[in-house]
């Protein structure tokens, strides 16, 4: 299985973690939480996207993101 592109840099996670209260990361952990977060936002575009397209727009909103994350 090919790898994903990362558009999400590991290191942004690392900085996330250690916020959040983390006294080290790992870089398994850093990338695993970059999956998740693109494949949670990923969702959230999609139904971003319907949510536009029903209302008559092409652009989305910042309107359409906020319902797009109650739904998911």
């Amino acid at each position: 299985m090919p790898k994903k592109k990362m558009i999400i840099p590991p290191a942004a996670m690392v900085e996330l973690m250690k916020k959040a209260g983390a006294e080290r990361v790992s870089e398994q952990a850093a990338q695993a939480m970059a999956e998740y977060l693109m494949d949670i936002g990923f969702e959230i575009a999609q139904e971003s996207i319907k949510l536009a397209r029903h209302a008559g727009r092409k652009t989305i909103k910042k309107v359409d993101i906020e319902l797009a994350k109650t739904r998911i």
